[in-house]
């Protein structure tokens, strides 16, 4: 058992909707919740969160960075899956040490540079005219900026897809025009191309929409080879963010040494926690490198990503999933899982107040998985029309 108090009573994973959480609770009482990054995968994250539970009972909850490296080095094996276990993990004890001293956790970290984050909602829709009517209606919200901005359209998988090279850039480029006329000249939009490109389509479009000042393009490529990316990043007049789907300190390092990125998207919920975070956070710093976190899940990611900004010099602005209306399937400002817990910050001028609660100031509700019951995402691509996967 641990020397002191607050040792690890259970662990529990919990899933509800498309989210995987995970409930730390200790022999004092205190409740830790955590959140795993890996949606598409949550059996397998929840495998790993299970598999911890045999070393981390009976541990000290607040020896969180040891826990950390124990659960990062006791095997030869990492991985997407494993890691975001560990983040679920991280984050929880981070929850609980806050609530255990009585301090929200940005306390922990050395304190608040800030107390407000600017915050940018998704737009979506099937075809341009959904996209420029909800990027009209954030703007009105109070928005100062759109994000999760698709130009190649996230249109149905079932629809076989194939366009020219010239027509594909002409009709990409033609739509971030449309956004900019839409949303006015003030207001700052963040591209998603969701590595929907090759390095010359890439360098194309970026040359084609730079006159519209976009915030940034993400993911214009696939992420897996950081030359790759380096090699888009220096013939665009324009910043890449990149690196959702990075799990460790060091495939940020590789991206920062070969220049490949101006905006790191790190998810706290993927690349180790609330420690992760903070420690690609401090390396991206040396490098001039501001980070724009990600968080396409649930209230506790969003917590955990505003408490590691708190207590960062290095920080732009954070992604606010917003929700789909249930009836409608229209866009609303409403968070994303926001039925599930007890507290959402709401946005107000396009900023957001960083909670200041005890731990992470957002709690999942006891009935979260009966009020949204578990979803697993089918496995389905798009196709091209000769027969190949449209990256989408």
């Amino acid at each position: 058992m641990a020397p002191s108090q607050h040792a690890i009573k259970s662990i529990t994973p919990i899933l509800a909707d498309k989210f995987l959480f995970v409930r730390i609770e200790t022999d004092t009482g205190i409740v830790g919740y955590g959140e795993a990054g890996i949606w598409s995968q949550t059996h397998v994250a929840l495998s790993v969160i299970e598999r911890f539970t045999d070393y981390l009972v009976g541990k000290n909850a607040f020896d969180i960075e040891h826990h950390w490296n124990a659960l990062h080095r006791f095997s030869y094996f990492q991985g997407l899956a494993i890691n975001s276990g560990i983040s679920a993990v991280d984050i929880a004890l981070w929850d609980i040490k806050g609530k255990a001293l009585g301090v929200p956790i940005f306390e922990l970290l050395g304190g608040a540079c800030r107390t407000k984050a600017r915050v940018y909602p998704h737009v979506r829709g099937k075809t341009l005219d959904a996209i420029l009517q909800d990027a009209r209606w954030k703007v009105k919200q109070g928005f100062t900026a759109v994000g999760h901005l698709n130009p190649f359209l996230d249109e149905d998988k079932d629809t076989v897809y194939f366009k020219t090279y010239a027509g594909k850039m002409r009709d990409a480029i033609e739509n971030v025009r449309k956004v900019r006329e839409a949303v006015g000249p003030d207001v700052d939009i963040a591209l998603e191309l969701h590595r929907r490109l090759s390095p010359t389509e890439a360098i194309t479009f970026c040359d084609g929409v730079k006159e519209y000042f976009p915030l940034f393009i993400e993911d214009p490529i696939r992420p897996e080879n950081p030359g790759a990316m380096a090699r888009v990043a220096k013939k665009i007049m324009l910043p890449i963010a990149t690196g959702e789907r990075l799990c460790t300190l060091y495939e940020f390092h590789a991206l920062f040494e070969q220049e490949a990125l101006e905006y790191a998207r790190v998810d706290p919920a993927l690349c180790g926690g609330i420690t992760g975070m903070k420690k690609v956070a401090a390396l991206a710093e040396a490098y001039h490198i501001q980070l724009v976190p990600h968080n396409p899940l649930s209230p506790i990611g969003l917590a955990a990503c505003l408490q590691v900004v708190a207590a960062i010099p290095n920080f732009l602005i954070q992604e606010y999933t917003t929700a789909l209306d249930a009836e409608s399937h229209n866009e609303i400002s409403e968070h994303v899982g926001a039925n599930i817990v007890d507290y959402v910050p709401l946005p107000e001028g396009g900023f957001v107040d960083i909670p200041n609660r005890p731990g992470l100031g957002i709690n999942l509700l006891d009935d979260a998985p009966t009020i949204s019951a578990p979803v697993v995402l089918p496995i389905k691509v798009r196709k091209h029309h000769d027969g190949f996967i449209v990256d989408q």
